[in-house]
């Protein structure tokens, strides 16, 4: 069974900075797509940033030039780093481990961003 445990999320001010991780395990870490979503209360889980098995990335228009996603296969980690945080940003953060058509899910890391 595919294990993926996120780390790193917390509170912090507006205009701060937060890196997440995920570890996976049980897994050949570098033929899976790698993402990060997100799910603020009241609203549905949304795409944050996913980074394709070859290195591709892409993100939501909302984070773009803020968030950066990158992935270490040597550590089978995936990295959210995460700048200019705004209180809109507050959401559960949620790791996912894609191929083909299966996929799996950490359980979450909160953040906030609050003053």
């Amino acid at each position: 069974q595919v294990q993926l445990v996120e780390s790193g999320g917390g509170l912090v001010q507006p205009g701060g900075s937060l890196r997440l991780s995920c570890a996976a395990s049980r897994i050949i870490f570098s033929i899976f797509d790698m993402g990060w979503y997100r799910q603020a209360p009241g609203k549905q889980r949304e795409l944050v940033a996913v980074i394709a098995s070859g290195g591709s990335t892409n993100y939501a228009d909302s984070v773009k030039a803020r968030f950066t996603i990158a992935r270490d296969n040597a550590k089978n980690t995936v990295f959210l780093e995460m700048n200019s945080l705004k209180p809109e940003d507050t959401a559960v953060y949620y790791c996912n481990a894609k191929l083909w058509s299966n996929e799996w899910w950490g359980q979450g890391t909160q953040v906030t961003v609050s003053s």
